[in-house]
């Protein structure tokens, strides 16, 4: 067998694991439908930011004049849904339960269980977004809008590239639980710069100009603010902020599979 034919057949093998993953982890995501449902009413932030913005006096900025903020917070609203990450709490939780032993010995690293679990819980959600969109329609028709098809192919694609810069983000994080039995606080700390850092409560351009540059050098407005500028068909540099999509995952998976490294010759160390 040929070296071509050996990589062939590891990647062919490859992408029927994670296949297989994804399949069995969307059969048990069906199964806290329910609760999945409750998730995503949980963040219509983005839809009471609207309501606030929306009151104040447009003569305040000349950016409100400029841009839809319907479009902007609906969008923001979507790509929220899409981009939602729970892995340092699953990932605590299976180290408490003595369950990341057994995930070491399989063939198959752990961070790709993780990334199909997140995967097949957000194709979940697809039919319940679907939903509220619909419920927000007969609301208020005018909030609701299609894309054509390059603006929605180009809006998935961004959208993909923002859960998985946010899910590296967690990651890395994640490998605290190597070192401590509570790194789930950590998340909450993200929850502060992503709240103010991403555009979800206010679009950047409105912020103060040092801090915006600040914001700009963190991942977090390519992870809300960029995806949702282009779904609602806002003007954005769409080369460079792919060229910062790449930087970011590249970045975030050399700095992962140091820590995941560092992590698992510790907990080895440990005895566990």
């Amino acid at each position: 067998m040929t070296v071509i034919r050996r990589y062939q057949v590891n990647i062919i093998s490859f992408l029927r694991i994670i296949k297989a993953l994804i399949v069995s982890q969307y059969a048990l995501m069906l199964e806290y439908r329910a609760e999945i449902a409750l998730w995503a009413l949980s963040g219509l932030l983005p839809l009471i930011m609207l309501s606030i913005w929306s009151q104040i006096n447009t003569d305040v900025t000349s950016y409100l004049q400029n841009i839809d903020l319907t479009k902007y917070f609906m969008s923001a609203f979507i790509v929220r849904q899409f981009t939602a990450v729970w892995v340092i709490i699953s990932f605590e939780e299976d180290n408490l339960k003595g369950l990341i032993s057994p995930y070491l010995i399989q063939p198959v690293n752990p961070f790709w269980r993780y990334l199909s679990s997140h995967i097949a819980e957000q194709l979940t959600r697809v039919p319940i977004v679907i939903l509220i969109c619909m419920l927000i329609y007969f609301v208020s028709p005018n909030m609701i809008w299609l894309p054509n098809i390059a603006t929605l192919l180009l809006s998935l694609i961004t959208i993909f590239g923002a859960f998985l810069i946010r899910f590296l983000l967690h990651w890395n994080f994640a490998m605290m639980c190597f070192w401590t039995d509570r790194a789930s606080g950590i998340e909450r700390l993200l929850l502060i710069p992503y709240l103010f850092l991403s555009g979800l409560v206010a679009p950047l351009e409105l912020y103060p100009e040092t801090l915006y540059k600040l914001a700009n050098l963190t991942p977090f407005p390519i992870i809300l603010s960029f995806p949702a500028k282009i779904l609602a068909g806002q003007a954005v540099n769409v080369l460079n902020g792919f060229l910062i999509i790449t930087f970011w995952v590249l970045f975030l998976t050399v700095t992962s599979t140091i820590l995941w490294r560092l992590g698992v010759r510790h907990y080895s160390s440990m005895g566990a």
